[in-house]
Formats: structure tokens, sequence, C-alpha cells
């Protein structure tokens, strides 16, 4: 039986003018353009540039995207200019991808300011709009920017809920709210629907998308070729093509949890660390990366956040020695009795190379072997065909206990 995919699709909020208050921030600035009239534009300095982004007050006041300079100040004389600044924007870019890495190694750019995610094999038993909600919060919390993120089993139709209503939202769109959530919508809002498209359409009497997913394929196809029978399937929410991950070296790899029910138990919290641990040293084995910093993250049910980092003896990718570090690194840092809802698990410091001090340690050979072992049966059947932790679905495994 195929497993369905679980896709997140993230999009930044006004990026351009957003990474630009935050740089004006960081440098001493007092004011935050996005709570004022202010945009971004070509060349601030003539009056015929074209205004890349505008702040919502700007947009309040009429101030459109791709109008000139020029047109922007007459109908706002107050609007506070910027220029572009590529090279901040591309830093920006890239701590959002660094933070995702955090939740898979399947990533996909598609532009400077959004990423398709394929979360499949990287839920350890959450739910896939839990974790669309951890990373929205974490990115505005560290970051200092929102996104609107879309759930959905494919990337159109996650990319088409992360551009309903904005900003800082969360929104899903399966299959079964295709009907009521997308074909309402106009066809102009469909993604690949281009400018020149829609006139064609409309002389269709296709004006909605669900116009467009009712209309006669066949017709479309014999009218517009392979660009109708796209657009028809993509009016379905119909798509398989898959997230194309460009692999960047890693800074750091991890995951973790937010559990169904708090949990006390500290036997229980271990088997959980376990499963995570065994996941993120995989990943480690599959980009032949050897860490040697860890750090264990304890989030209570008042939502206060513990973490605890410390290095390993040697660099290393071996899950059993990097689970034992790690439990220590738990026992120290944990309480009994306080009730837990979120637990992770992250190693930094990543190199290429692993130190081989404890070579002649008489168990790491078999560990290493069994680690590959393991590793091939997961590459050959999935990553939840096997595994030491005996349970991935942290569901399933929390009502058994």
């Amino acid at each position: 039986m195929e497993v369905e995919r679980q896709i997140l699709h993230v999009d930044v909020n006004n990026a351009f003018l957003s990474w630009t208050a935050i740089e004006r921030l960081r440098k001493g600035d007092s004011v935050d353009l996005r709570k004022i009239p202010s945009a971004i534009c070509g060349d601030e300095n003539k009056r015929s540039g074209i205004i890349l982004a505008k702040s919502p007050l700007a947009k309040a006041v009429g101030v459109v995207t791709g109008e000139t300079v020029y047109q922007a100040m007459k109908k706002c004389p107050n609007l506070e200019l910027c220029s572009t600044d590529f090279k901040a924007y591309q830093k920006h870019s890239d701590e959002l991808y660094d933070l995702l890495t955090e939740y898979t190694d399947v990533i996909e750019r598609f532009s400077v300011d959004e990423c398709f995610l394929d979360m499949t094999n990287f839920l350890m038993g959450d739910t896939l709009l839990a974790k669309a909600h951890e990373i929205n919060r974490r990115v505005k919390n560290e970051l200092g920017f929102t996104v609107n993120v879309g759930v959905s089993n494919n990337k159109l139709l996650a990319k088409m809920a992360s551009d309903f209503s904005k900003p800082d939202k969360i929104h899903t769109l399966y299959p079964s709210e295709i009907k009521n959530k997308m074909w309402p919508l106009d066809v102009s809002e469909l993604f690949m629907i281009g400018k020149k498209s829609v006139p064609k359409l409309n002389k269709m009497g296709i004006f909605k998308i669900g116009d467009l997913a009712c209309f006669d394929k066949n017709i479309l196809i014999k009218r517009m070729g392979k660009f109708g029978k796209l657009a028809w399937e993509y009016a379905n929410g119909f798509d398989e093509s898959e997230v194309v991950a460009v692999r960047e070296k890693a800074k750091s790899i991890g995951n973790s949890i937010t559990l169904p029910m708090d949990i006390s138990n500290a036997d229980k919290l271990e088997s959980i660390l376990l499963a995570l641990v065994e996941q993120v040293t995989f990943r480690l084995r599959k980009e032949n990366l050897f860490a040697s910093t860890i750090s264990v993250q304890l989030r209570t049910k008042d939502f206060k956040d513990f973490s605890h980092q410390t290095k390993l003896d040697t660099s290393s990718s071996n899950t059993k020695e990097i689970y034992e570090k790690a439990k220590i690194v738990f026992r120290e840092m944990y309480k009994e009795n306080i009730p837990i809802r979120l637990i992770g698990f992250r190693v930094d410091k990543l190199s290429d190379t692993d130190e081989q001090i404890s070579f002649f340690d008489p168990n790491k050979k078999e560990n290493d072997k069994l680690d590959k072992a393991l590793d091939s049966i997961k590459s050959k059947y999935g990553y939840m065909s096997i595994t030491r932790a005996g349970e991935l679905n942290i569901n399933e495994y929390l009502k058994r206990k």
C-alpha cells in the first residue's frame, strides 16, 4: 500500500519588505517598515522606478506592486522608499532554509522566499498540521518574520493553500476540501494560469476554478493543447510531481515531536528520544556527515522551553553512541514528574570526516554494522519499515505503554 505523501509549502509574507525591515532594525532604526507606509523599489532615487513590495499601510491607500514610484507617491506622499538588497534577502532565505532542514532533508527551494517540504517520512507519529504550526511559530520567534504554511498531500494543493488569506496563517487544502475552498476562486488564482490564458478561458465560459474543473477535458486539450490538460488537472487538484531536493550542506539536523498527551514518565520520554535520535542519525549517515555536538529540547505543558547542549567525545554518526550521550543530557536536565508536551533532538557542528579516536572501541565496529544494515533496509523499503525504537508512530506507541 502506497503511503500518502505529506507536503508543506512555506511562503514568506512580504519577503523583501520584511527582510529589509529586519535589517534596518538590527542596525538601530527605531521604526519598523512593516508598521508604516513603506515600499521597496528598484531605485528610490528614480521616480520612474517600479514598486516591488509594499507595507500593509501603503496597500491600504492604494499603492500596488508594479506601478511607478511617481504613481505611488501621488497616492501616498509620506511613503518611505527603500532600495533592494539582494545580498540581505539571500541571507534571510538561507536562515529559513537552515531552520527547515531540522524537519526534513527533502526540501525544494522554489524561490528565494518559498520552499516545499516533503515530510512523509519525518513526522514521527506527529501530524502534518502540528508541524506546520511549529514551523510558523519558530520562524516568527527565531527569525523575526512571518510565513504562511500550506498543508496537503501534493505540491500543487500545498502551494494553493499557502496563498489563501495572509499573513501569518496556516491553511489546509486536501482533495476533500477542493470543492469548498478552491473551486469558488477566480480562475486567475490557479497556479500556472497566466494573464494571457484568462481571456481565453473566459471566452469558453470559464471564470472560476470550479468552472475549469468541470469543463470537458477533451475540448480543453483540443483548444489549448497540453496546457489545457495541465490546467484541467490542476483545477481538480491532481499533481504527482515530486519535491525536488537540491542537496545543500546541512549546518544542523534535528527533529522534534509535539506529544499527543503530556508525559511525565522518564522512561517513556527516553523511548521517544531514541526514535528521534535514530531518525537524525539516519539522515547524518545518508549525507555522509558526522556530528560533534548534540542538544536535547523539552517543552513543558506550560510552554516553558529547556534545552541542553554537549559535545560528543568524538565526532560520530553512530546511533548507539549518540543516543547514550543524549540520554545523559536528558537525565541531567529533566526533573521527574514534570509533564512534557514536546521533545526535540538536534546535532550540530557537522563535518564530512569522523575522528577515529574511538576506532579501538570493541563495540564500535558492531554498532556501525548494525547501522549500515538498518539503513539499507530503510532505504529499500521505507524509513518506517524497521527501527530500534520499535514504534515510530508515537501516538500508537503511547497508547500501548
